[in-house]
């Protein structure tokens, strides 16, 4: 067995800088992110329906925070985590049935996945303005 110089030697896996993750990987590290970030979302969803519960002035501090621009910020990225996430599943669920696992198609329908997010997120949110009136 031969040695190979340290000038000629390759790498034994591609580095980061040179990989370029396909859709389907980027889509489920992203499936499972908003996973983690829909429990903490939650919470404030929670948060929102105790103060709902309990007195005036509690609901209003927690309207007044989630109506600021942060607060609003942060309830759009709940609600595109929302989407995404639901979309991921879907996308799971044709998955499973066997449908979709060609590689041109699994990539179509992961970047479905990330488009279809955006809209519906952006959907809500315009509604929700001309609903509100604001």
């Amino acid at each position: 067995m031969s040695k190979i110089p340290a000038t000629q030697a390759r790498p034994l896996s591609p580095h980061l800088t040179i990989y370029k993750p396909p859709i389907t990987m980027t889509t489920s590290i992203l499936h499972r992110i908003t996973g983690g970030a829909l429990y903490f979302g939650t919470l404030l969803v929670a948060w929102w329906l105790i103060a709902a519960a309990t007195t005036e002035s509690h609901f209003n501090f927690v309207n007044w925070i989630f109506g600021s621009w942060i607060g609003r910020l942060v309830l759009f990225g709940y609600t595109w985590a929302l989407m995404l996430h639901m979309l991921g599943g879907i996308r799971h669920l044709i998955w499973d049935t066997g449908a979709g696992l060609e590689k041109h198609t699994a990539s179509k329908i992961a970047w479905a996945t990330v488009v279809g997010s955006v809209v519906l997120t952006l959907a809500i949110w315009i509604v929700g303005y001309m609903v509100r009136g604001a």
